[in-house]
């Protein structure tokens, strides 16, 4: 799935590990969610959208 999480995360001057213990998850896990490689749960999804205030579709996209 493709998303724009880098790209969010950086212009908010965060490394991964910085998201990671905000949303509770491990930096590895923000990396595969960055590249591609991991589809996050919809739990995660929602965390992730509600710290950058936007819906998840706003990151997530399922093409």
């Amino acid at each position: 799935m493709k998303n724009d999480l880098r790209e969010r995360r950086e212009e908010r001057g965060l490394s991964q590990a910085d998201l990671a213990a905000e949303v509770d998850v491990t930096r590895q896990t923000i990396n595969s969610i960055e590249r591609g490689r991991y589809d996050p749960s919809l739990e995660l999804a929602f965390d992730l959208a509600g710290y950058f205030d936007c819906r998840i579709e706003d990151v997530f996209d399922p093409e």
